[in-house]
């Protein structure tokens, strides 16, 4: 069964209301209310008939559906692309934004975003007639993109170096809107890909739209590329360096559009006290987690087998008195070798899925997915919070205020 029943639960009675994405209109009405950023959503329902005096106030609504994640005053706009289950959505809230459009593909990921912040994304952003549902203005564009390499990387054809790339959507959004910044997260990974041609097409073409970033723009055009991958390592973060017991490095790009008075950008400090595993475990944690024999067996012939080849792939373990741990992945549910907590007297165990929220900086109330499948997915697939809130709060001061 769709999620999306879910969605119509938690509604009104619109059986014959046969609109797509109807539920990503009406919960983005109901959440942004009657403001200017909501607009082109009321228009579209008041077009399909739907009486706009019978969506309930954002407040009612939260009541009822237990919706606690909510923003505060807000200070600024943005856009939430690539949604996932809301961690970006979570620290720019955190810091006085306010979300007038979010965007996630994956099912199970919408029916979480929805549970905690009591709007559904709306889906495939590489249709058009979503995008054309994007308010006019907002002040960030916020994306953690997946990593693809470009056909027609280097051929310096601007936004076309892109098509056929879900990067390409972006271009198209930021050119068409025109934001004044924009966070951008990718694993670190992304540097090195295609020989670094797909960083290279990626500033490239936001830069040639009118952004600057801290990469000199010589550099983003003409190269060498060892200099670009250099600058652009500059700007991977690690999540243990930010309160978070993972070691998770990802690049975390910031652009600003070139009319605003910036020279650089200045991310975030490395936090000085040192992060403790013992913080994000659970007490009492149920023996399922604990890995049987046949699977710690295998555990240990594998890491064996690929230490002889010479590659470092195999499971870690860690205690409560450990800095961090790994990085945890969409893939942990398979079978959580990279990350298992070590047991007195028994075999080590899985982490738990809050344990999962708690190394990607999620709070206590965030509501997890019932299947542990689901969540470990989406947390492996999740941003940590904490960073993103530490360069969300440096965007605010150096390039929102100024």
């Amino acid at each position: 069964m769709s999620n999306k029943m879910n969605y119509e639960k938690q509604f009104f009675d619109w059986e014959d209301y046969e609109l797509e994405e109807k539920y990503a209109l009406i919960s983005h009405a109901i959440q942004l209310g009657n403001v200017v950023e909501a607009k082109k959503y009321r228009n579209v329902l008041k077009k399909n008939k739907i009486k706009l005096k019978s969506l309930p106030t954002n407040k009612t609504f939260n009541l009822k559906h237990d919706i606690t994640l909510l923003p505060r005053k807000a200070s600024f706009t943005f856009i939430d692309l690539f949604a996932g289950i809301g961690g970006f959505r979570l620290a720019m809230q955190e810091v006085g934004g306010k979300c007038v459009f979010s965007s996630e593909w994956d099912e199970s990921a919408k029916d979480t975003y929805f549970q905690n912040y009591g709007e559904v994304p709306f889906g495939d952003i590489t249709k058009n007639e979503i995008k054309e549902l994007i308010p006019d203005y907002f002040d960030v564009l916020c994306a953690g993109f997946p990593c693809q390499p470009f056909s027609n990387a280097g051929l310096k054809k601007g936004i076309d170096d892109t098509r056929g790339t879900l990067f390409y959507h972006i271009a198209e959004i930021l050119k068409e809107h025109q934001p004044k910044a924009v966070i951008l997260e990718n694993v670190r990974g992304i540097i090195s890909n295609d020989k670094g041609n797909t960083i290279q097409t990626v500033l490239r073409t936001i830069t040639n739209m009118g952004y600057s970033c801290n990469v000199p723009q010589e550099i983003i055009d003409n190269g060498p590329i060892s200099k670009l991958k250099k600058e652009c390592s500059k700007m991977v973060l690690s999540a243990k360096d930010y309160g978070v017991p993972q070691n998770r490095p990802r690049i975390y790009i910031v652009l600003w559009r070139k009319d605003v008075n910036v020279k650089k950008f200045i991310y975030p400090q490395i936090e000085k006290a040192k992060t403790k595993v013992g913080t994000i475990l659970e007490k009492n944690v149920s023996e399922e987690y604990t890995i049987s024999d046949k699977l710690w067996e295998g555990h240990q012939r594998r890491k064996i087998e690929n230490s002889r080849k010479g590659n470092g792939f195999g499971y870690c373990i860690f205690n409560e008195q450990s800095q961090y741990t790994s990085t945890i992945s969409r893939r942990y549910y398979k079978d959580g070798s990279e990350i298992l907590i070590e047991q007195r007297g028994k075999n080590p165990r899985k982490i738990t899925p809050r344990e999962a929220a708690n190394l990607q900086g999620f709070p206590q109330n965030f509501k997890i997915p019932k299947s542990k499948t689901k969540a470990y997915q989406q947390f492996g697939n999740s941003v940590a919070v904490p960073v993103v809130t530490k360069v969300a709060e440096q965007l605010v001061d150096q390039i929102l205020n100024v």
